[in-house]
């Protein structure tokens, strides 16, 4: 395929225009990576200690680049230049996990039968289920979904906790006098403005929303950041905490802690299941996988400075008394600055919320048109003048807008149902972590550079051996989590 003509070529397949660059990618990265997680790193280095908290964010900084790069060459197969484009991360799974590349055909094992399949140029037919593809997509989606869920309920507890600051300042400090704040409208508003944004037909078109969050994420970052210094100087300038970390009731609870910590940090790294996605809004020139690896080095990059900095910052400020909130500190700053932050999280997680929600919509409107390809409802399609925009009209199909509805109402009643979702979500990001961050990439690079045996085949390996066996006492720590937070929750009542 001729690069120059690529995008010529993607409007002529009906595909979506491809115009990205290393800033969009970058600006995509940071919105998916940067999220309300920040805000507990204080907590995860109160629990780690002055040494182990640094290299934890760190050394999960390193093994979240290093597989972004490898999972950046997957883009396209078999060639990671030149090959036919996998839109999705399921379709590089099925391209380089379910078939053996040969000039015309792939021998494709499901179980005990051989299937054969043809391949061309533009794509690869299993006509199999393997399983490496039903796990991806379990882990993909799931998490993905999962983390709308979490980001609904984060935004909520963010929207509560302005309202209630503004309450007790109109009170003269008086908190008595302003009750409970019922968190289910402040919801019901977040998912209104939600619905809005999902009928954006995709990430490519939500750019300028990516900017504005990313822009969001570093505002509330260099609050909680300064307001933890200020802190941290206000007790004279020295260090709080241990260098061996926070004191625990008993030494099961500090295991937990620490698992719990780990969890919070892996969690935090992870945006693996939308960085194909992000991939394919690239221009074709130059090549996408060399410019996403560039957008993934900036974005992490950013990120981990931001990190170590808060984390170590209120570790420094508050302690072992660290909340799990930062931003959640008694007598943190003035009050004003911290409704802020307050609302600068809330506007990122409106753009950080439709980047892990496009996927899905995109996912499941392609199996919808498979499933019922004749369908006058769903093949129906309008045009409407909008006399503001750059092209004069945009299409309109109705099948999409009831689809994302759901989906964003769905999301919406799941959050409302299981306010303690937080911990749900520390339980998915540990299970995501290692495989969609650590295993396919590394199985993905094995198969497309060929790698048979060595050094460097035992190195991988370990590598994802080290991390399935971190996700696995992350999980455990997160269930035990939950299973005490069902013992106090309450459904309908958002808690932080």
């Amino acid at each position: 395929m001729d690069k120059n003509d690529g995008a010529t070529e993607d409007v002529e397949r009906g595909e979506h225009e491809r115009k990205g660059t290393v800033w969009t990618a970058t600006a995509h990265i940071v919105t998916a990576v940067i999220g309300s997680g920040v805000l507990a790193l204080a907590w995860s280095v109160a629990q780690l200690g002055w040494v182990a908290g640094p290299l934890a964010l760190a050394g999960f900084a390193c093994v979240t680049y290093y597989t972004s790069t490898l999972l950046a060459n997957a883009y396209r197969a078999p060639d990671p230049v030149t090959g036919a484009r996998n839109r999705t991360y399921m379709d590089a799974v099925r391209s380089y996990l379910s078939t053996r590349f040969s000039p015309s055909v792939h021998a494709v094992r499901s179980k005990s039968r051989l299937c054969l399949v043809n391949y061309t140029k533009r794509n690869a037919k299993i006509l199999s289920g393997p399983r490496e593809v039903f796990m991806c997509g379990i882990a993909q989606y799931v998490n993905l979904w999962g983390t709308m869920v979490g980001y609904t309920i984060t935004a909520t507890i963010s929207m509560v906790a302005i309202r209630r600051s503004d309450c007790i300042h109109r009170n003269s400090g008086d908190g008595a006098r302003c009750g409970n704040t019922s968190a289910t409208v402040l919801m019901l508003a977040f998912s209104i403005v939600q619905v809005v944004l999902s009928q954006f037909p995709g990430l490519e078109h939500i750019t300028w929303l990516s900017i504005v969050a990313a822009v969001m994420s570093f505002a509330y970052s260099f609050i909680g950041l300064a307001l933890s210094v200020a802190e941290w100087v206000s007790h004279g300038g020295h260090p709080s905490g241990r260098i061996q970390g926070a004191i625990a009731a008993s030494a099961s609870k500090k295991l937990w802690n620490v698992l719990l910590a780990l969890g919070n940090i892996a969690f935090a790294y992870t945006f693996a299941e939308v960085l194909i996605e992000i991939q394919d809004t690239l221009k074709s020139s130059p090549p996408e996988n060399k410019t996403m690896k560039k957008a993934a080095m900036y974005g992490i990059g950013a990120t981990t400075i931001f990190y170590i900095s808060v984390g170590c910052a209120g570790y420094a400020a508050f302690g072992s008394d660290a909340p799990g909130n930062i931003l959640t500190a008694s007598g943190l700053g003035p009050f004003w600055l911290v409704d802020i932050a307050n609302m600068c999280l809330i506007l990122h997680l409106i753009g950080a919320y439709q980047v892990y929600a496009q996927p899905i919509f995109a996912s499941v409107e392609r199996w919808t048109a498979s499933r019922w390809p004749v369908a006058k409802f769903i093949n129906s399609a309008y045009t409407v003048s909008v006399p503001l925009m750059e092209r004069g009209s945009v299409t309109v199909a109705p099948y999409k807008i009831v689809l994302r509805t759901v989906i964003v109402v769905v999301t919406t009643v799941v959050a409302m149902m299981i306010p303690f979702f937080n911990a749900v979500l520390g339980l998915l990001g540990a299970f995501s972590f290692w495989p969609l961050t650590v295993y396919f990439p590394i199985s993905m690079h094995i198969a497309q550079e060929k790698i048979t045996g060595g050094r460097r085949w035992y190195l991988l390996q370990c590598l994802s051996m080290v991390c399935l066996t971190i996700s696995v006492a992350v999980g455990v720590g997160s269930v035990t989590d939950i299973v005490n937070s069902l013992k106090v929750a309450t459904p309908f009542n958002t808690v932080n």
